[in-house]
């Protein structure tokens, strides 16, 4: 699944085709969500945010999109009235003179008063976007002492949205290298140090995939550029210390680490 980085890229991606557009049509496949067609006409989509992993739309009128990609579903740009070739299934077209976005293969999809969508039970229930750049590095020392995970498992609540939004595999595990922390960990347990540099690694690594994701080769595990340090590297050798990096199974997913110098 992509993680936060990725879908805002995709966001940004949206935004440069259709910000500030009039709507020349609208289209949506499933039937409660047609009532709203002939409605978006001649409005314009004023900003696209994301929460975590989440999609938000804000229309002129004060409707707002919410949705979530999910596993399989994916955001394309296209000149109007065209189609790409692909055996995914169209959920959303959004047209306007010059460009049009079409959202494929994704079900979580609401439209209402964003005063509605943001009583999403997947927004209520998330944690601050990491992507938020008024989010300090401070915020996160505060919420990892928070009652709800100071004694969680580092390695279950990266992965938990609750905790920080737009987290995801690849990133916990450079997160966890970044830091010389062991998943089993948990943050009452931590010095004032490590948690310190836990939380700026929680900050930065994020971050840095999104400022500098798919320049490079953007086949490479959803494009990140930055150079992984244990991620999909088992068996190759750490360069922080020279140990050999090791895969295991957490959380139901792969998880790589050096056993060498985190502890």
């Amino acid at each position: 699944m992509p993680e936060g980085p990725e879908i805002r890229r995709a966001a940004d991606k949206l935004v440069d085709a259709v910000e500030g557009k009039a709507l020349t049509s609208a289209w949506f496949a499933f039937p409660e969500l047609k009532v709203f067609e002939r409605q978006l006409i001649g409005q314009t989509v004023t900003s696209i945010e994301t929460r975590g992993k989440a999609l938000l739309t804000h229309f002129s009128s004060g409707l707002c999109m919410y949705s979530h990609n999910q596993l399989y579903g994916i955001w394309k740009v296209a000149e109007p009235g065209k189609r790409p070739e692909t055996k995914r299934d169209l959920r959303v077209a959004l047209e306007t003179v010059d460009k049009a976005i079409l959202l494929y293969s994704a079900s979580d999809i609401e439209l209402a008063p964003l005063e509605i969508i943001l009583q999403h039970p997947f927004l209520q229930r998330i944690g601050p976007d990491v992507l938020d750049m008024t989010l300090t590095e401070a915020d996160i020392c505060t919420r990892l002492l928070d009652k709800a995970f100071r004694r969680r498992q580092l390695g279950g609540m990266l992965l938990d949205q609750a905790f920080l939004a737009g987290l995801g595999n690849y990133l916990r595990a450079e997160i966890l290298w970044a830091a010389e922390l062991l998943p089993h960990h948990k943050p009452e347990s931590l010095t004032e140090l490590q948690l310190d540099k836990l939380a700026h690694a929680l900050i930065s690594i994020p971050r840095l995939s999104y400022q500098t994701r798919g320049e490079v080769n953007p086949n490479h595990h959803h494009g990140a550029l930055f150079e992984f340090h244990v991620f999909a590297r088992e068996g190759q050798v750490c360069e922080r210390c020279g140990a050999v990096i090791q895969k295991t199974a957490l959380s139901s997913r792969p998880f790589y680490y050096c056993g060498g110098c985190q502890e």
